[in-house]
Order: structure tokens, then C-alpha cells, then sequence
């Protein structure tokens, strides 16, 4: 095989690889899910019918999901499912815990959430000279004495996109981009990736 056949195959194949591998792992983790969610309501199903069909607690599960969503889109349907949220899962100390540090970050990347994370930001972190993008989620003030100082806190993820830490950084220190936050998820989540050539400040 000559050089410029074997480098355009290898080119060709590189490229195969990076579009078939999150296919791939997608597949897999929608296969995954099925089996667990099928697992735990089928065999409801199976008493019920006295037979076994594939997918049905599945699809029970999206419904139930989506009447959820409904239920949560309207004014009476989410005061009601803030008492339950409140009598069931906020009353468990260690489930109060971990349940609402989770919901609080899953409602951070909510488009529904206007309080939710602002910008996808740049911050020189953890020393002169290393960068990292970063969320901003709000602005506040250091006072000490008659001295106030305005900070922005920004939310670095140090493990894939749920696990991360809270800096506080000086407003100038902040290189605010021209990314939506939601393409700022999948930059993170792609390993950087995703991330565009050429990233654009934004004033």
C-alpha cells in the first residue's frame, strides 16, 4: 500500500472512529437503561398479562416521565409536587442531602431555569499561565470593613460535568465567551472536543 493511500485510509478511519464511538456509546447506554427500567416494571406486567413483552415497562416509564413534565408545567401541578418533594424526599437527613445538592445542579442546566448558569467563561485557574472554562453562576460582594469588592463566582467541573468546584474570581479576571451555556455542556462533555477554533470574548 503506498504512503498517501495508507495515510488517507488512516485519516478516513480516525474520522469513522470519532463519529461511530458516541454512537456507539450512546446505543449502549440506551440499551442500559431499557434493561434496567424494563426490569423493574416488567415483571408487573408479567402478572398481569401471565406473559413477558419486551419494552412495555419501558414505555411505561417515558409516560410516566412525561406526565410528570405536565404535571410540573402548570401552577397547580408544581405546588403539588413541591408538598411531596417536600414531605417524602426533604425529610430523610442523608437522602435531604444528596437529593438537593443533585436537583440543584440538574436545575442549573435547565433552559427553564432563569437563575440557572449565566455564561461560559474562561478563567485563568489553577495558575498563571493554565486556563479553564468555567460557568458563571452569579455576582456578589466581599465586604470587609468600608472596603467592597465585587466577585463572580464560576463553576469549574474537574470531573466530567457533575463533579466540580465553586471560584471566586475579580470581574476582570473572568474571560467571558461567545458560547451559549448549552454548547458550553457539550465542549465539557466531548473532552473539549467540541470546542469551536476560534473563541470569541464577550463584553
Amino acid at each position: 500500500m503506498e504512503p498517501s493511500i495508507r495515510l488517507t485510509f488512516k485519516r478516513k478511519f480516525i474520522a469513522g472512529l470519532i463519529v461511530t464511538i458516541p454512537v456507539a456509546i450512546s446505543i449502549f447506554i440506551l440499551i442500559q437503561i431499557f434493561k434496567i427500567i424494563d426490569g423493574l416494571l416488567g415483571p408487573i406486567y408479567d402478572y398481569i398479562f401471565g406473559r413477558h413483552i419486551a419494552g412495555l415497562g419501558f414505555i411505561t416509564a417515558l409516560i410516566i416521565v412525561f406526565f410528570v413534565g405536565v404535571v410540573s408545567t402548570n401552577v397547580f401541578g408544581k405546588k403539588l409536587l413541591d408538598q411531596i418533594e417536600k414531605l417524602l424526599f426533604l425529610k430523610i437527613p442523608i437522602f435531604k442531602s444528596l437529593y438537593s445538592s443533585l436537583k440543584q445542579l440538574i436545575d442549573a442546566f435547565s433552559p427553564e431555569n432563569k437563575t440557572s448558569f449565566q455564561k461560559f467563561v474562561i478563567v485563568e485557574y489553577p495558575r498563571k499561565g493554565s486556563f479553564m472554562f468555567g460557568f458563571q453562576t452569579k455576582e456578589c460582594f466581599l465586604k470587609e470593613g468600608d472596603m467592597e469588592k465585587k466577585l463572580i463566582a464560576v463553576y469549574i467541573p474537574t470531573n466530567n460535568l457533575y463533579l466540580g468546584e465553586v471560584v471566586l474570581f475579580e470581574p476582570e479576571s473572568v474571560i467571558h465567551t461567545n458560547i451559549p451555556v448549552q454548547e458550553g455542556v457539550k465542549i465539557i462533555l466531548s473532552g473539549g472536543i467540541a470546542a469551536p477554533q476560534i473563541i470569541r470574548g464577550d463584553k
